[in-house]
């Protein structure tokens, strides 16, 4: 990734914090784009404290004159855009399906999916006009199995893969490679929220796993730039699971 330039949406924490780092370490310039600007900040100041090139832009992937801003503060400060990681996200309260909300359901429809098509749009529209790239979109386990209590989440995560698939066969010849990961329970501050705090929650989370545990944030972020890298030129379209088994179950 040397020479090369990246964007992360919802860098400001988590997988996406890890992924920013991962990216700079191997020679990337990395823009992070975050909602939260304290947390976006702090990620650009690991960055460089470590001897990194990162920027941060402010960015609500819900709009989709930020996400134009954010490409083009990327290619303004950088000089291009090589590669993209899609990872903002968030996750529904757990409720059986017909007692889910309508707010609930917009919020995750808005940012979950309208959050990853308003990213992929601006970014292979630069990638089509400057030699192509790589865009990896963050879907879930859940994007390709069902999940009791968290229908919106799954449905969500089903249409980022939907996206994937069809983005990555519509451009494919033009140079982009387009890929999701699909993460099972990953060590951070959505995996705590998802489990309201309960340790025997958490615990009934991590059996689910066959591996016993949950992964942690750099071993998600090291498939995303490897999907970024020359080294996966040949894998497009593709939602690789890195669950720790579960959906081999």
């Amino acid at each position: 990734m040397i020479g090369k330039v990246a964007l992360v949406t919802g860098g400001g924490s988590g997988i996406g914090r890890a992924t920013a780092i991962k990216f700079a370490s191997e020679g990337a310039s990395v823009v992070i784009g975050n909602r939260n600007e304290k947390a976006g900040q702090e990620t650009v100041d690991l960055i460089q404290e470590a001897g990194g090139k990162a920027s941060f832009c402010r960015t609500d992937v819900t709009k989709l004159e930020h996400l134009q801003n954010l490409v083009k503060y990327t290619v303004d400060t950088y000089g291009g855009l090589h590669a993209a990681f899609n990872n903002a996200g968030v996750h529904d309260p757990q409720a059986m399906t017909t007692e889910q909300s309508e707010e609930t359901f917009e919020l995750l429809m808005d940012v979950n999916v309208r959050g990853a098509w308003y990213s992929m749009k601006c970014e292979i529209e630069h990638m089509l006009e400057n030699g192509g790239g790589a865009i990896v979109n963050n879907s879930s386990a859940a994007g390709v199995i069902g999940f009791p209590g968290h229908a919106h989440y799954v449905a969500s995560k089903h249409a980022v893969l939907g996206l994937t698939k069809t983005a990555a066969v519509e451009y494919a010849k033009q140079g982009i490679r387009v890929n999701a990961v699909c993460p099972g329970g990953v060590e951070t501050r959505m995996a705590d929220t998802f489990a309201r705090g309960d340790s025997a929650t958490r615990e009934y989370i991590k059996s689910l796993h066959p591996i016993g545990r949950l992964a942690q944030p750099e071993e998600i972020a090291n498939a995303v730039v490897w999907l970024c890298s020359d080294e996966a030129s040949f894998v497009l379209g593709q939602g690789i699971n890195i669950d720790g088994g579960l959906t081999a179950i």
